[in-house]
């Protein structure tokens, strides 16, 4: 259900303000600011903010810090990194090469890498590498790949041979698998195509066009401008995130970013200066998991507060930052949220403000429990950290989100540190708690293959597909563990 343009708005509010009366709808700018200064008072949001309403930018600001060891605040020209969100500038260079002529969606990836693997090259299409059902493994599955790569260099041509060439995972086009190494094989096919770099295409072919002189390929060693620093949340401080060379995350997850520019370009989405109305139609028509070609298109459920909207959005996360953009299509209506303290729900942010632009009462945010049970598990032990969990969901369960993710990000966090049994125990502790989530269960089972615990990691994967034997991420696990 759309929401209603009034043509008499202003008339009623210049006659509200020469009769004194309160103008009316209330000041969404203002209720966004106080939503988001509570976010950034409780629940560890550190970044920027950019929000539009019909096309007019109404609210955009900076929260905490771009830098803490200089304490130099957060404003809406700060540069993040944007993480997966370079995927839909990804899908925009090759669908203007479609254009071109030069890409066809149905023909394979053997037709423009003639040295890829021609048993696997030949079967996968670019349509299935653009909305991750092409079934080739994701270099990010691998739990060894960032701690053994993380700092290491590669052309691309080394990278594609050696991480992104792997035996199928399932029948192209059957199955919806997020694919990080479908859209780095998808820079790479730019590149041999143009003759250009991938970051060349860009600069050409959207950042100069529409005037994102601020947006760019990430490269650590270069001066750059406001360059936000990118943290991590411990178990109880706030840690600089761990270095990242940016040709690993290349066409998947390499750009930068400031949430002017994103308006700018979701402006140029409204218009045909990029491509064609007609690509551009394919460039958001979901398949599989309501995935397009970088970019989630759905209709939002009721009981969202904009229910019944078409909503086009991408998340993004990468050492350091976490980054989420939402476009309202039917309204045209745009949410950016750029964080350089990864342990912030973006996603219950960006609901709550839907629901101030929709007139209706945002849901107040919930203090993570990671950020309250590390401390208790560094200084008092899991078992303490388990029993407050337990007290806390009896006597405040409103208070905390107490949601699956909770849980496992605390997980996570006592993984950086080493901590694998207490980890452990408390991804345990979130299978008690949600019986039913594949999901959680397949996290649990990581953990085990992790610490060399095969045959429970073995049992555990048994039980994800049980409970939900499309999961193409806990079978693929589990052929490997057993071929072992």
């Amino acid at each position: 259900m759309k929401r209603s343009h009034r043509p008499g708005l202003l008339l009623v509010l210049v006659c509200a303000a020469a009769f004194g009366l309160p103008a009316s709808p209330p000041d969404k700018s203002a209720k966004i600011d106080k939503l988001m200064s509570q976010y950034a008072d409780c629940c560890a949001f550190n970044g920027t903010v950019l929000v539009s309403e019909h096309d007019q930018v109404i609210f955009k600001k900076g929260y905490g810090l771009a830098n803490r060891e200089w304490k130099i605040p957060n404003t809406p020209d700060v540069k993040f990194r944007l993480g997966s969100i370079t995927k839909q500038f990804t899908s925009m260079l090759v669908m203007q090469q479609v254009e071109k002529g030069t890409i066809k969606l149905d023909s394979h990836l053997s037709d423009y890498l003639p040295d890829y693997r021609k048993d696997t090259g030949s079967k996968v299409s670019i349509h299935q590498l653009l909305n991750h059902t092409s079934g080739i493994p994701s270099y990010t599955d691998d739990p060894k790949f960032f701690p053994d790569e993380s700092r290491n260099h590669y052309s691309v041509d080394d990278f594609v041979k050696k991480f992104c060439s792997g035996d199928l995972q399932f029948e192209p086009g059957s199955k919806f698998h997020y694919d990080n190494s479908g859209y780095f094989l998808l820079g790479a096919i730019l590149e041999h195509i143009s003759g250009k770099s991938y970051e060349a295409l860009l600069k050409e072919k959207i950042f100069d066009p529409l005037g994102m002189k601020d947006t760019g390929y990430d490269r650590s060693p270069e001066i750059l401008p406001k360059r936000s620093s990118g943290y991590e949340v411990g178990l109880d401080e706030v840690i600089n995130a761990p270095y990242l060379d940016m040709s690993l995350p290349y066409a998947a997850g390499s750009l930068y970013s400031t949430v002017e520019d994103l308006y700018k370009w979701d402006q140029a989405l409204y218009s045909d200066k990029l491509v064609s109305a007609e690509l551009k139609k394919k460039l958001f028509t979901p398949g599989l998991e309501h995935y397009a070609y970088g970019w989630n298109v759905e209709t939002l459920p009721a009981g969202d507060p904009a229910a019944g909207q078409t909503m086009i959005s991408h998340g993004g996360g990468i050492n350091g930052f976490n980054t989420v953009e939402v476009r309202l299509v039917d309204e045209h209506d745009l949410i950016v949220l750029l964080n350089n303290t990864p342990n912030a729900d973006l996603s219950a942010m960006a609901k709550g403000i839907r629901a101030v632009l929709f007139g209706k009462e945002p849901a107040p945010p919930k203090t993570p429990l990671a950020d309250v049970l590390g401390d208790t598990i560094v200084h008092r032990g899991v078992d303490a950290g388990v029993a407050q969990y337990r007290e806390l969901k009896g006597d405040k369960p409103e208070a905390y989100e107490f949601g699956e993710g909770s849980l496992i990000r605390l997980g996570f966090q006592l993984m950086k540190a080493n901590r694998t049994a207490d980890a452990i125990t408390i991804f345990k502790l979130n299978v008690e708690e949600y019986p039913k989530s594949d999901g959680v269960c397949g996290v649990l089972a990581d953990a085990y293959q992790r610490s060399g615990q095969k045959n429970l990691a073995i049992e555990t994967y048994r039980k994800c597909l049980k409970l939900n034997p499309q999961n193409a991420e806990a079978r693929s696990q589990l052929e490997a563990l057993e071929k072992k």
